[in-house]
């Protein structure tokens, strides 16, 4: 490789580089595989914290909050748990339960599944009285995203609705998805959710999810939200993206040997 090459590839490696500056912080590392187990979440941890710029959360399973507590202890990773997943059950009492337990065992934030069964008036005021339980439960110190499932509602009508549901009991994020059906995060679904948020005052934040596996797929969420809400609103306290593969793009990004 000449030297002139070389040079031209700088500037491109530079934006590579500085990309994956500005979304490993918006990262919710994500290990939710049945299989998982304490020694993977443990090695999953330490890479979490080793590099200079840490994820915003980790994410796994209830039964691993306790490893990933005690590993991630002092890095400023904050543990995330899924509750009501990834069936989107109606059963108010497995979501309060689930929900204490992982308060219990040290989670900080809570990812819930909205109830699939959205079809009725009725349903859906299940739907939000479920919600509104797990908000009471999470407090305001606890972060409680809520995950749509927006592959499953399909139609722009029922995602804006289930965003009200959501919207309407005050929680933290609205989410597209579990990453555990066929169809999950996609931009049309996303561009829905901003916009519901944005009516109702922008306090909300957003996480994708679901098939994010590249830089470019993550510049376009990141790109979309700083159009709509300018790029000081797009934090960690408004905007996440949940990935597992993505972290290792990102690392290799900002490493000096990349």
């Amino acid at each position: 490789m000449t030297m002139a090459t070389e040079m031209e590839l700088h500037p491109a490696c530079d934006s590579r580089r500085a990309l994956a500056l500005r979304l490993l912080p918006l990262l919710d590392l994500t290990s939710l595989g049945e299989d998982d187990t304490p020694e993977a979440i443990e090695s999953l941890c330490a890479s979490a914290r080793s590099g200079y710029v840490v994820p915003a959360a980790l994410c796994v399973y209830p039964e691993h909050v306790t490893t990933a507590r005690r590993a991630l202890r002092g890095s400023g990773v904050r543990i995330a748990t899924v509750v009501n997943f990834p069936d989107g059950a109606a059963d108010r009492e497995r979501v309060l339960r689930e929900t204490r337990r992982s308060l219990a065992a040290g989670a900080e934030e809570i990812d819930l599944v909205l109830p699939r069964k959205l079809d009725t008036p009725a349903d859906r005021l299940a739907a939000q009285s479920l919600v509104a339980a797990c908000r009471e439960i999470c407090g305001s110190e606890i972060i409680l995203k809520l995950i749509l499932e927006t592959g499953l509602l399909q139609t722009p009508q029922r995602i804006r609705a289930a965003c009200v549901i959501g919207l309407a009991e005050s929680v933290d994020f609205l989410k597209t998805s579990t990453g555990k059906v066929a169809v999950n995060a996609t931009l049309e679904a996303s561009a829905i959710m901003l916009e519901a948020i944005a009516e109702h005052g922008g306090r909300c934040g957003i996480k994708v999810a679901g098939g994010i596996r590249t830089l470019e797929q993550g510049e376009s969420y990141l790109a979309q939200a700083n159009a709509r809400f300018g790029s000081s609103w797009v934090t960690a306290t408004h905007f996440r993206i949940g990935a597992s593969s993505l972290f290792g793009e990102l690392v290799a990004a900002i490493s000096p040997a990349s």
